[in-house]
């Protein structure tokens, strides 16, 4: 995916679960709201799992915060 332009990132603020059931089974909703607004994402099993892999790859490169 390449962007033709480049927007800031969003600033999550809150971040919700839960589930819904369709003619296709259960989805997992992630809502985020942020600084710009309200993000809300079905995931199914494959999505969810992509996003655990996506953080996994991110979470070793951002500092521990220490109180």
């Amino acid at each position: 995916m390449i962007p033709t332009k480049k927007a800031p990132p969003f600033v999550p603020t809150e971040i919700h679960i839960g589930t819904i059931e369709d003619e296709r089974g259960p989805l997992g909703i992630l809502s985020i709201k942020t600084t710009t607004g309200l993000l809300e994402i079905a995931l199914d099993c494959e999505a969810a799992d992509a996003i655990v892999d996506a953080i996994g790859e991110i979470r070793p490169k951002l500092p521990e915060i220490s109180n």
